[in-house]
């Protein structure tokens, strides 16, 4: 796998997203910058995904702009690059292994090897799934696939939505660690939850998601 030691700033300036008539997000100001692991916490519907979407190209803002390296994603219709992003409930191709989704999506880009993926598997705990069909799969063994996926190709920016749900304390920790550790390698990470106890050991900033504001808690 190579290493890429790119860094990343986020900036999101004066985003404000409303769906129709309802306001989600209001005058939203951020910078977030590599080599730091930010949490986003808030109850369900209070515009934590909704940020993460627009970060991701997914959603357009309603006003206001996201600059990604200097770079406007949405002006330019493009992609954030070197991305892994896990957001709401993963999906994948029911029919075949976990393994098989995995190196199928490994192709698109072909930055990571089978030993690679291999490695993964084992620290997100799925290595005792991994060649079962998709379409067996519990919630737990889900979410880990998507994890899996997101971190696969060490993207230099990692966002993960609720990511510890339905995981066993044993996989959570490991996940947690890998994390840590590429915090340390100046990655850019973005966890959401509406857990404070999901990112407690791994934010260094929170951000509260309340009243369609995004408020600086640490």
């Amino acid at each position: 796998m190579k290493k890429n030691n790119k860094s990343v700033i986020v900036e999101i300036i004066d985003v404000s997203k409303h769906f129709k008539e309802v306001a989600v997000l209001e005058h939203v100001n951020l910078k977030l910058e590599s080599g730091n692991i930010y949490g986003f916490i808030g109850p369900n519907g209070s515009g934590k995904t909704v940020l993460l979407k627009m970060i991701c190209g997914f959603y357009t803002p309603s006003s206001g702009k996201i600059l990604i390296n200097s770079k406007n994603i949405i002006e330019e219709k493009t992609y954030p690059e070197n991305t892994g992003a896990l957001i709401e409930k993963p999906t994948f191709i029911p029919d075949l292994t976990g393994k098989e989704n995995l190196m199928l999506l490994a192709k698109i880009q072909n930055k990571v090897t089978e030993k690679d993926i291999d490695k993964i598997v084992e620290i997100v705990g799925l290595d005792k799934h991994i060649n079962n069909k998709y379409s067996t799969y519990s919630l737990g063994t889900k979410q880990k696939l998507g994890i899996a996926q997101a971190i696969m190709e060490n993207p230099d920016l990692i966002i993960l939505d609720e990511p510890f749900n339905g995981l066993d304390d044993a996989s959570a920790k490991s996940i947690r660690n890998y994390l840590l550790e590429k915090k340390k390698e100046d990655k850019l990470i973005i966890i959401s939850t509406h857990i404070k106890d999901d990112i407690a050991l791994l934010s260094n900033k929170t951000y509260l998601f309340e009243n369609e504001n995004v408020i600086l808690q640490k």
